[in-house]
């Protein structure tokens, strides 16, 4: 019987993750940083790579490329090659919540809290953003490098690599990151503290 409700908690935390993921990233579309929004969906990935681990960082990586790619965020890729922005997409998010399930397993072994703060989620919150970044980086130069190159030159960048730094994920990025390890560890905590309280 434990079993059963152990896991029916872990789907239905699962379920209202995903949902979390979902409304986000619709609502993320609209706030932007520079050309491109910002992914504040990253905190929710964080968070549940900590709570059901790295295949369920992957899942919540996963349902991330998918509403980025049916909203639309990613339309201005689209138009230069559907196949690549789908692989750079759906990559980029599944492998920045797979990353930080498998940080936060490994560092979460042994005690990593000073101050009350969790360092092993303070990790995966740092990697997550880091690995999303540096998958879409990689899909920019396996794929798009030409039209990079004419936004660059149209935005008066003297390269291709500062345009890709500054102009593409420089802000974006820096508030990504900021964001993630200041709400990720206290979200952690209040979940691991109410967890706590219903078993008393």
């Amino acid at each position: 019987m434990e079993k059963k409700s152990i896991s029916t908690r872990t789907l239905t935390g699962m379920a209202l993750l995903t949902a979390v993921v979902v409304i986000l990233q619709f609502l993320g579309a609209f706030v932007r940083f520079g050309p491109f929004s910002i992914s504040l969906v990253l905190i929710p990935i964080v968070v549940g790579a900590a709570m059901y681990g790295p295949l369920a960082g992957a899942w919540f990586g996963f349902v991330f490329g998918m509403v980025v790619l049916l909203s639309g965020d990613a339309a201005a890729f689209l138009v230069v090659s559907p196949l690549g922005t789908i692989l750079t997409v759906l990559l980029k998010g599944s492998l920045a919540g797979l990353c930080a399930g498998l940080v936060y397993k490994a560092l979460s072994r042994s005690e990593t809290k000073v101050h009350g703060v969790d360092l092993a989620v303070v990790a995966a919150a740092v990697v997550c953003p880091v690995v999303n970044t540096g998958v879409f980086l990689l899909g920019c130069l396996a794929f798009f490098m030409p039209t990079i190159s004419e936004w660059a030159a149209g935005m008066g960048f003297e390269s291709v690599g500062k345009y890709m730094i500054f102009g593409l994920v420089g802000g974006n990025f820096l508030f990504e990151l900021l964001f993630n390890i200041i709400l990720s560890p206290i979200i952690v905590r209040l979940i691991h503290i109410g967890r706590n309280r219903e078993r008393v």
